[in-house]
C-alpha cells in the first residue's frame, strides 16, 4: 500500500530529475520524465503565454525553445503528496514552487507510474515588482509636521485630474464591469498607470439595468474578486443590485481610475510608435488617449446577435433583445414569445411569468440544464463552505481547477455529468414529458466542457425550468421562425403564436466583434475568435488549440488583448495579464511562444 510519505518521495524524486536535466540543458531527459500521455500546461512562466504542450514532442519543443531564457531553479515540493481519485484513481500528485530569471512560480504535478501526466507552471509574481502587501505593505501615511502636507485624498485628486490629459495611462481598459476592474485593481497593485472607461454612469450599472430577478446562477465562494473577497455574512446567489453597489464600491474602495459616461469610438494601433490611438467621448466631451496597450474587458461576448426575420418590421408589439430587456412589470396579462432556452432566456421567460404575463418559450435547439444546488453540490466542490474548512483556499481552488489540461477536462467531468443525471433523474424526466429538448454535451460531459467550447447552450436552473416542466411556461421545442406579421409570431411548422412582446434571447457574437467596429475588420479578422478551444463540437469548430483562443494572452495585433470569462475566470487570470502587462511596462524581455494560430 502506498503512503503519503511514499507519495511525497516519488514527487520529490521527480522534481529532483526533472530539474537537474533542466539545469544540465538536457531536453532528452527532462522530455523522458514525461509519459505516453503527457501534458504541460504553462501559465506565463515558461512561454509568457497561456498554453498546453502535449506530448513528448511538444514539451521538447517549448523547452528547446524556452530553456535558455528562462533558467528554470529551486524546484521544491510544497507540502505532502496525496493520491487522485476518480478518474486520477492511482496517480500521485502535489504542489511545489520554483523560480525563474524573472519571477517566482507555483505548480502542480500528477505522475502516473513514476512518470509525469500532467505538468502545470504559473508566474506568481516578478522579481523586484513584487505586490506590496503584508510586511511591505505601504505605510500610508507620513508621520511629522510638514509643511504644504499632501494628503491621500489630494493625491487621488491629482492623479483623477492628471491620468488621461496630463499623463497617458500605460493601459487603456474598455470595459468597467467585474471582469476590467478586477484587473484594473491587479494593476492598480503593481503600479501600471491604468484607465477603465464604461459607457454606464456608474460602476455596477450594467447589473442595475438588467431585469428585477436577475441574480448570479454561482455560489458566493466562486464569485470573489481579487484582493476583496465577499464577506462572510454575504447571500449564496448574490442579486444583481446588491452586485452592482459591491462593484461600485470595489471601484472606490481599489482607488481605481474609472471613467464613467465614457464610450469608446475607435482606436488604431501605430507600430512605429508601438502605442494606441484611442478616440473616447467622456461624458459628451471628445478625449483622445494614447496608451501603449489596450485591453477589451467586455466579458465572454460581443455585440448581440439580433435575427432579422422577414415581417418584423411589420410587427406591432415590441420587439427587442435580451440584453435590454429591463424586466416585465409593463407586461402583465400580455402575450410574450422569448426565443431562445439559455441562461438568459429562462430568466426572462420567468420574469414576465411572475409579472403576469403569458409566456411561450421557443426552443430552436436542444438545451443543457443543470439545477443550481446539484451543481454546487458536485460541479463547484471546491468553492463552498466545506472547501474552506478543509483547507481550500480560492486562490488553491483556483490554480487546482486550472492545472487539468483542457485535454482533460471532458474525461474529469463525465462521471460528474453521469451522476448529476441519476441524482435528479425525475427533474429532467418531467422536462422531457413537457417537451424540453435536453442535452449534456456531445460527449455527455456537462456544463464545464460546453461553456469552455461555446460559452452558451446551457442553464442553471433556479427555478424557470419547474415553471415549464408544469407548463405555466408555455414551451414550443424543435421548431424556428418563419415569419413575423402584425400580432404574431409564426413558426416553422406552420403554427402561430399569438404576441405582443417578443424577446431575442439569441445569444451574442464573439468578443472579436468588438475589435472589429472599434478597430477594423482587418485586425479582427488577423486576430480570429476569442473563446472555444478547437474542440470540433457545436459552435467550436476545429482545430484543436488546447486553450481558450486570445483569451488573457497575447494576439496577433501587437498591444491588443481581451480580458472576461465568468467572475472565477476573470479573478484568476486577471493575476497573468496583470503580469504580462508589468513585464512589458519594465522592459522586461518577454519572447512569446506558441502564439495562437492565424484566422482560416
Amino acid at each position: 500500500m502506498t503512503t503519503h510519505d511514499d507519495s511525497t518521495a516519488a514527487v520529490a524524486d521527480w522534481l529532483a530529475n526533472f530539474s537537474a536535466a533542466l539545469g544540465r540543458g538536457d531536453i532528452p531527459a527532462a522530455s523522458a520524465l514525461f509519459g505516453d500521455e503527457a501534458y504541460w500546461r504553462d501559465l506565463v512562466a515558461f512561454t509568457w503565454n497561456i498554453a498546453t504542450l502535449e506530448g513528448r514532442s511538444g514539451i521538447a519543443a517549448m523547452l528547446l525553445n524556452t530553456l535558455a531564457r528562462v533558467q528554470p531553479r529551486n524546484w521544491a515540493i510544497d507540502g505532502a503528496a496525496s493520491q487522485g481519485q476518480g478518474v486520477a484513481q492511482g496517480v500521485v500528485q502535489a504542489w511545489f514552487s520554483f523560480e525563474t530569471s524573472v519571477g517566482r512560480g507555483k505548480g502542480h504535478v500528477r505522475l502516473k507510474d513514476g512518470r509525469c501526466w500532467t505538468l502545470f507552471t504559473t508566474l506568481q509574481e516578478l522579481k523586484g515588482f513584487e505586490e506590496k502587501r503584508g510586511e511591505t505593505r505601504e505605510l500610508g501615511a507620513e508621520h511629522g509636521a510638514i509643511r504644504g502636507r499632501r494628503n491621500w485624498l489630494d493625491a487621488q485628486a491629482v492623479e483623477a485630474a492628471e491620468l488621461g490629459y496630463q499623463r497617458q495611462p500605460y493601459c487603456l481598459i474598455v470595459g468597467g464591469g467585474q471582469g476590467g476592474l478586477g484587473l484594473g485593481a491587479r494593476l492598480k497593485q503593481l503600479g501600471v498607470p491604468t484607465l477603465i472607461v464604461d459607457q454606464h454612469a456608474h460602476a455596477g450599472d450594467a447589473w442595475r439595468k438588467r431585469y428585477k430577478s436577475l441574480c448570479l446562477h454561482d455560489p458566493v465562494w466562486y464569485d470573489h474578486l481579487p484582493y476583496m473577497p465577499f464577506p462572510d455574512h454575504w447571500p449564496v446567489y448574490t442579486p444583481k443590485d446588491k452586485m452592482g453597489d459591491w462593484l461600485e464600491a470595489y471601484t472606490r474602495l481599489m482607488e481605481l481610475n474609472y471613467w464613467p459616461s465614457t464610450e469608446c469610438l475607435s482606436a488604431s494601433f501605430d507600430e512605429a510608435s508601438q502605442q494606441w490611438t484611442v478616440q473616447l467621448m467622456r461624458e459628451g466631451q471628445p478625449v483622445t488617449l494614447r496608451p501603449r496597450h489596450l485591453v477589451l474587458a467586455t466579458g465572454m461576448s460581443g455585440r448581440p446577435r439580433v435575427p432579422d426575420f422577414p415581417g418584423a418590421s411589420l410587427f406591432r408589439g415590441r420587439q427587442h433583445h435580451s440584453s435590454q430587456h429591463s424586466g416585465g412589470e409593463d407586461f402583465a396579462g400580455k402575450r410574450c414569445v422569448v426565443v431562445g432556452s439559455n441562461n438568459s432566456a429562462h430568466d426572462i421567460a420567468a420574469d414576465l411569468w411572475e409579472y403576469g404575463a403569458e409566456v411561450t418559450m421557443l426552443q430552436r435547439s436542444p438545451t443543457l440544464v443543470v439545477r443550481s444546488e446539484t451543481q454546487g453540490r458536485y460541479g463547484r466542490l471546491l468553492y463552498s463552505e466545506a472547501a474552506l474548512q478543509a483547507g481550500v483556499s480560492t486562490d488553491l481552488a483556483d490554480l487546482t481547477v486550472a492545472s487539468i489540461p483542457y485535454r482533460l477536462v471532458p474525461k474529469f467531468q463525465m462521471p460528474v455529468c453521469a451522476q448529476i443525471q441519476r441524482d435528479d433523474a425525475p427533474f429532467y424526466d418531467r422536462l422531457r414529458a413537457a417537451g424540453f429538448q435536453l442535452t449534456f454535451g456531445e460527449d455527455e460531459s456537462g456544463l464545464g466542457p460546453m461553456y469552455l467550447r461555446r460559452g452558451s447552450g446551457y442553464y442553471i436552473d433556479v427555478g424557470a425550468s419547474e415553471l415549464i416542466a408544469d407548463g405555466r411556461i408555455a414551451l414550443k421545442s424543435g421548431v424556428g421562425i418563419d415569419r413575423l406579421t402584425e400580432h404574431s409570431v409564426v413558426l416553422s411548422d406552420g403554427s402561430e403564436l399569438p404576441a405582443d412582446l417578443v424577446v431575442y434571447a439569441t445569444g451574442y457574437g464573439s468578443m472579436t466583434g468588438w475589435a472589429e467596429s472599434l478597430i477594423s475588420p482587418e485586425v479582427a479578422e488577423a486576430v480570429g475568435p476569442c473563446w472555444g478551444l478547437g474542440s470540433d463540437t457545436t459552435q467550436d469548430p476545429g482545430p484543436w488549440e488546447g486553450e481558450l483562443r486570445n483569451m488573457w494572452k497575447p494576439t496577433r495585433q501587437t498591444a491588443l488583448w481581451f480580458h472576461g470569462g465568468n467572475l472565477a475566470q476573470s479573478r484568476h487570470y486577471s493575476r497573468y495579464l496583470a503580469l504580462q502587462l508589468k513585464a512589458r511596462m519594465e522592459g522586461i524581455d518577454t519572447p512569446v511562444y506558441g502564439l495562437g494560430r492565424p484566422a482560416v
